[in-house]
Formats: structure tokens, sequence, C-alpha cells
């Protein structure tokens, strides 16, 4: 598979001479399913806002497509979407076509590309009869479903979801989940920063566990050692004896 991104030997100091990230090497190629975890504070969202230059480092580099993500972070950007932990943040339209039309509309395509692109998206997230509500009269789940449509909007080589699942209940869980592993389904890398394993690694390629800014973990999503989990401050996903495939959420 070609690669799509690259970190090598990233470094992140903060102003306190913390290491927020202490020489990083994760590659993300096309047709990855790849779930990053660690525990809070182990920098996994630190290096999922490098991959899309919303940081700057302190030293090694992050490459987009062959291309340093801190020459030109707007054109990573297109080719990796990043949706946020807080949807209110990335909702911006007074309908949701109009939302889900901002990021086109800002590559300066055509309106008629535009607004196709944005109706394609608003009902590739199950959303596509409400284009013309307000999005604060949206449930939580259908406001991170709307976020996730902007970026689809873009059309972008991967989807990067920063927690996708906190603060949801289950159904709209499912219905976001559902709307992930579709967009892989179709063709998308797909990044989930998450702690929470259990929801979303039945449908992961790969598993990319971080600690103390350090990559500890990179493999096959049921490869790492049942005690390790405890040890990286995660929960145990396979605790319950379930297989990878029973622990799917789409049921």
């Amino acid at each position: 598979m070609a690669e799509i991104a690259r970190a090598r030997g990233l470094v992140h100091r903060f102003p306190d001479g913390v290491l927020g990230l202490d020489g990083v090497d994760l590659r993300l190629d096309e047709g990855d399913f790849l779930v990053l975890a660690g525990r809070n504070g182990s920098g996994k969202t630190l290096l999922s806002r490098h991959l899309v230059g919303l940081s700057m480092a302190s030293g090694g580099e992050v490459l987009c497509r062959g291309r340093p993500v801190a020459a030109d972070p707007q054109a990573a950007r297109r080719i990796i979407g990043y949706v946020f932990q807080d949807s209110d943040a990335q909702i911006v339209g007074q309908t949701l076509l109009e939302d889900a039309a901002f990021g086109p509309a800002n590559l300066g395509l055509p309106w008629a590309e535009v607004k196709a692109r944005a109706v394609e998206a608003l009902s590739l997230v199950g959303l596509g009869s409400f284009a013309e509500r307000r999005p604060d009269s949206l449930s939580g789940g259908e406001r991170r479903r709307l976020a996730i449509a902007g970026v689809l909007a873009m059309r972008p080589d991967c989807v990067l979801l920063d927690e996708p699942f906190a603060n949801l209940d289950l159904p709209a869980i499912r219905s976001v989940l559902a709307v992930i592993t579709a967009a892989h389904a179709d063709g998308r890398a797909i990044v989930v920063v998450t702690h929470e394993l259990e929801k979303v690694l039945a449908h992961a390629t790969r598993l990319v566990v971080m600690d103390a800014g350090r990559v500890v973990y990179d493999g096959a999503p049921d490869g790492l050692a049942r005690e390790r989990y405890e040890e990286l401050g995660l929960r145990d996903p396979f605790r319950s004896g379930a297989s990878l495939e029973e622990l799917t959420w789409l049921r």
C-alpha cells in the first residue's frame, strides 16, 4: 500500500521543557484502519495534531505524501481530514448543508460541485434528510456525524478522529462507528485516537499504543500481551474472553 504520512524522529518539547513526543516514528498507509491508543497524556492526540500541522515539532519531521507538513499544512489537511473531539468547535454553518459545504467551498470549487459534495457527505453519515435543519437542533451523536460529514465533503484520503465516542450514549456510538467503518470500506484510511479500545478495535487493521510520548506497540489489533494493557493505563478489551471479531458494537 502507498504511504499517506510518516513521522520520523518526531519530538515535541513544551515550553516548560517537558517532552510530549520523544522520537516518534510512525507510518500511515492507504487501507489502514489504525487505532491510536494510550492513557491521558501519552501523546496520542499531540501526535495526531502533528500529522495535520496543528502543532510545530521541536525535532524530527512529518511527511504527508512525501512532502514536509510544516511547509504546507493546508495541503496536508486536504489529504488527512481531522475530526476534533469537540464537534461543536468544527460546526460553523447555519444549516447542515451550509456546514458540510464549508470545506469544499474554501477550495474554490464551483457551487454546483460544492453542493453535490455536501449533499453526498450528509447522506453518507445518515443526515441527508436534515439538510436544512440547524446544527443546534441535533443530538450529540448527530453533531459528531455532522462534523465527520464536513470532513468527508473534502474527500480526503484519510479521516483522523480524536476520541469520536466521547460523551455519547450507546445508540450514538453505534451510529458514529457505522459511519467510520463505512468510510473505511469506501477506500479511505482511518485513524481513531482513543483510550476506549473495546468500542472500535474489532474493526481495526492495526493498533498503535503510546506511553510517555513514545510508541510502545505497533502491530496486530489483538497482538498486545494481555498484561500490558493495565501497565499502559488501558482497559483490557479481551477481559471478558471475547475474540477480536466478537468485540464489535455493530450488532
